[in-house]
């Protein structure tokens, strides 16, 4: 044969590999012909240059084989076959081979034999079916969200794959991004059920590594005039691909999570997010080394998250917003009229679609409420709305000098907790002039508090006598005495009447329509946070004992886990702290409007009131503490506290009684609400480093590790 037919020859066989089509034979009997021959699966993927997954796949039917490998795996089986017929393997059935180490494991049998291993993240709710334009499987009745809401792009070896949720890889055809958009939508069936029937499914999310944005042309860093932007320019040619392919980007453009989109036709949605983690996509504070784990991990860890909360949809704090509006969506699809259609009308107990004006008083520096004020003008308590959490300290007495230990508790989901049982405004506030106060009416109230005595209060509906110097006034987060007038939340008032005090406020921005909009968004955030610990090995009802030991080095024995943790951690801080979003950058002015006033859930009132709750719930704690036995913090930051104590663990001040905690004060668990030990450092410690740095030192920052910096300290 010459070599212009060979040459001939070779393009034909490439032609005829290319158009190859003959149908497999089914994946159970790929998988027979296989181990029938004594091959693994690691064998097969060498002689094709793929990877053990895909083969897996293939075995699996979770994918096809593409060609040119396609012919070549076909050859393969159809010589199996030859020597291996079916017939011939009907006795070998009665004995059962155990599994071969490399084979890919199917996430129904994982659930069958290991339903405790974290590696095989299953959904929190079941799937129904939903008009996502995905294929379905020759079944027919197959979720079109089979392969998880979320996959890692990978590149390796020239072929791009996608790690996505129990292990599954899949193959990606894409060569550019708008093919990879493409086929996100109409193959990879990726994907997450909407948590409210009037909702949205949540859109598949893309997590994109270096190589990945290598491949489809995209830059591995950021410029320093794209991180200050905080995306690509508009005449990038990424861009141009997707405006070619007459795909459209969100207002915030292309940076580290970018949507891509076309306009919903009807109720169908084609839509694909994208996270960057070379772009500091993932937080380090919130997904410290997330960024770095190989796809197979981050996978798993990011699946975790999107199943126990949801899928990503920025940063943890967008992520805790997204999650109310998930939870709680502002319209719904009305009953039938007299024709049989129906209409888009408020949810009840949704903040609905229109954002609502703010109170003046709730109203952060800088808002166009305030245009009118003085430049450089300082508003003072009666005049804004200064709900915080605490940082308050004071110096040890000579009682407490003489014990050798402080010790730290810190309350666990503190927010979160506080969010719980809220009742929060839906709709514009009133103003009343003079009102009767009512603790079940959310709003702001203008009331004088410098009356009330925090050393006589009521507890259990008896005035107690208590130290008032030692503990922090309930009503400011510094906890100094208040002086006059001054704008509360409602259950800092409502706290108030409850210690024994009558309130007369000067005037009230009030709001009907309420309700308790956030108990689901608490509920799911709680069940992931429970659901997290106990896979660390801290589970719920452990006696006192117990549950301190098992917090020892709990993050260490899943430190994906861990990462978990501290995201749905952020995600709850994050979420409440995102109701009342300040500007950023822009461009903006002081008195003109910024983007975040334009979302119905931009809501500081709402904020303000789970702050209040918040600060008021460790404010009872510590008083009946009190009462019950002599002690008093010495600093408390936020949700922690830190006491006197004769040794280095909670157990040794906390008063527990044949195990039973004391009831309304601090009490050890993992539960929402409840506290653990936070740290423990010597009264020498505390001597030392106040001597240096100054006799303000809150106590309760550093209790963790001991370790203290003149820049941690502000100075």
């Amino acid at each position: 044969m010459s070599h212009e037919e060979q040459v001939l020859f070779s393009a034909v066989d490439a032609l005829l590999e290319q158009i190859a089509q003959d149908p497999l034979p089914p994946p159970a009997e790929r998988k027979r012909l296989r181990e029938a021959a004594g091959l693994s699966q690691d064998q097969v993927a060498k002689a094709l240059k793929s990877r053990r997954e895909s083969v897996g796949n293939w075995e699996s039917g979770r994918s096809e084989p593409r060609p040119p490998k396609r012919a070549a795996y076909a050859r393969l089986l159809e010589g199996l076959a030859a020597r291996y017929p079916e017939e011939a393997a009907a006795p070998a059935e009665e004995a059962v081979e155990p599994a071969e180490p490399d084979e890919v494991v199917e996430p129904a049998e994982v659930a069958e034999t290991e339903p405790a291993a974290p590696a095989a993240v299953e959904p929190a709710t079941p799937r129904p079916a939903d008009p996502v334009p995905v294929p379905r499987t020759s079944e027919g009745n197959a979720s079109p969200y089979e392969h998880g809401p979320l996959a890692v792009v990978d590149v390796e070896g020239g072929d791009v794959f996608a790690y996505c949720v129990g292990g599954l890889v899949l193959d990606v055809p894409a060569k550019s991004l708008p093919a990879l958009v493409e086929w996100t939508l109409g193959e990879a069936r990726l994907g997450a059920e909407r948590l409210h029937p009037s909702g949205q499914d949540a859109d598949p999310l893309l997590v994109l590594t270096e190589a990945a944005c290598e491949r489809f042309g995209l830059p591995v860093r950021l410029s320093r005039e794209e991180g200050l932007a905080g995306r690509l320019p508009e005449d990038h040619k990424v861009l141009k691909q997707l405006a070619r392919a007459e795909w459209k980007l969100t207002r915030r453009g292309f940076g580290p999570w970018a949507r891509i989109y076309r306009p919903a036709r009807g109720a169908r949605r084609s839509c694909v997010q994208l996270c960057v983690p070379a772009w500091h996509a993932l937080d380090v504070r919130h997904w410290n080394g997330a960024s770095q784990l190989p796809p197979a991990e981050l996978v798993r860890l990011l699946g975790t998250y999107a199943s126990r909360v949801m899928t990503p949809r920025g940063s943890t704090a967008v992520t805790g917003l997204e999650l109310m509006t998930s939870l709680h969506p502002p319209t719904r699809a009305s009953a039938p009229d007299a024709d049989g259609k129906r209409h888009s009308e408020r949810n009840p107990g949704s903040l609905g679609s229109e954002p609502v004006e703010c109170a003046p008083c709730e109203a952060p520096d800088g808002h166009p409420l305030l245009a009118d004020l003085p430049r450089f003008h300082q508003r003072g308590p009666a005049e804004m709305l200064f709900e915080e959490a605490y940082d308050w300290a004071r110096p040890l007495t000579d009682d407490e000098c003489l014990k050798r230990h402080l010790v730290g508790i810190d309350v666990n989901l503190a927010f979160g907790a506080a969010a719980n049982g809220a009742v929060v405004g839906l709709e514009a506030p009133v103003h009343v002039d003079s009102p009767v106060f009512d603790p079940a009416l959310p709003g702001s109230w203008l009331v004088d508090l410098s009356h009330v005595d925090p050393s006589h209060v009521v507890i259990g509906k008896q005035w107690r006598r208590l130290d008032g110097d030692l503990l922090p006034s309930p009503f400011t987060p510094k906890g100094d005495r208040p002086e006059g007038p001054a704008w509360y939340a409602t259950p800092t008032v409502a706290y108030a009447v409850e210690l024994g005090y009558e309130v007369a406020p000067v005037e009230a921005w009030v709001r009907p329509a309420n309700g308790r909009y956030l108990d689901g968004w608490y509920k799911r955030l709680r069940d992931a946070y429970v659901a997290t610990m106990a896979d660390l090995g801290v589970g719920e009802g452990l006696a006192p004992d117990a549950f301190l030991a098992a917090m020892e080095g709990y993050r260490d024995r899943d430190p994906q886990l861990a990462v978990v943790l501290s995201a749905i951690k952020a995600t709850v801080k994050g979420g409440i702290g995102k109701l009342r979003e300040r500007p950023r950058g822009g461009g903006w002015r002081p008195g003109k409007p910024w983007p975040a006033l334009s979302r119905p859930t931009w809501r500081p009132d709402i904020r303000a009131a789970v702050i209040s709750r918040a600060r008021i719930n460790m404010h009872r704690k510590m008083v009946r503490m009190a009462a019950a036995t002599g002690q008093y913090p010495v600093a408390v930051l936020s949700d922690c506290a830190v006491y006197a104590s004769d040794g280095p663990s909670p157990l040794d001040f906390l008063p527990y009684r044949d195990g039973k905690p004391l009831p309304g004060g601090f009490r050890l668990g993992v539960s929402p609400g409840m506290v653990k030990h936070e740290g423990s450092q010597t009264t020498l410690w505390a001597e030392a480093v106040r001597e240096e740095y100054g006799p303000e030192l809150n106590l309760a920052r550093y209790i963790k590790d001991g370790a203290v910096t003149a820049k941690d300290d502000g100075e």
